[in-house]
């Protein structure tokens, strides 16, 4: 089962804990509207990114077109509130990102490196949160919906790893390290239903 193989492929430090996936299932429509805003929040980000380090031109297509497919999804998630009769607005944010930032160094190249990398685990525990949803969903059309969007997230961690090691070879080593602090941001996080509480 994809939950036993998440730690060695997606890089994270630990799974999501049991009591997770019920709690989002009983709260779906807040679930999916959070999951609108993070794809919107990842577009922007990497969008950022581009507009912060402009000298780094091997940045500049890769977040350009992860971007875009950001921007994509969350359109894909927009039609499924629409279907489930869900208006998109303000929602209360999960404090997780920001804390979740909270391990990035605030010295370049360091500070680059750690943002790229959270944004890598960020792609990895949605990765495995959708793969959890596709399982138990009744909704046929979401249940395929999340389905079809694990390649796509299982991408964007790498391609996030990828980026961060070509600035600092010892990434992957960082990246235990921001894993292992995104696990316990996990633990302290509100039980709200939302799709990184």
């Amino acid at each position: 089962m994809y939950p036993a193989i998440v730690r060695p492929v997606l890089n994270l430090a630990a799974p999501t804990d049991p009591s997770w996936l019920p709690r989002a299932l009983a709260g779906l429509d807040e679930v999916l509207l959070d999951h609108a805003h993070a794809e919107k929040k990842a577009a922007s980000t990497a969008l950022t990114l581009i507009f912060r380090y402009p000298e780094r031109a091997d940045l500049a297509r890769p977040l350009s077109e992860l971007a875009r497919e950001e921007l994509g999804h969350f359109e894909q998630v927009l039609t499924h509130l629409e279907r489930r009769g869900v208006g998109f607005g303000r929602q209360r944010p999960s404090p997780y990102a920001g804390r979740l930032q909270a391990a990035v160094r605030s010295q370049e190249p360091g500070r680059l490196v750690d943002t790229l990398l959270c944004c890598a685990v960020i792609e990895a525990r949605s990765c495995e949160r959708f793969q959890l949803l596709a399982e138990a969903l009744d909704d046929s059309a979401l249940a395929a919906f999340y389905r079809g969007l694990l390649a796509s997230e299982a991408r964007h961690h790498g391609l996030y790893v990828e980026l961060a090691r070509g600035i600092d070879p010892g990434a992957p080593e960082r990246l235990k390290t921001i894993a292992e602090h995104e696990a316990r941001v996990l633990t302290e996080a509100p039980a709200w239903p939302r799709l990184h509480t």
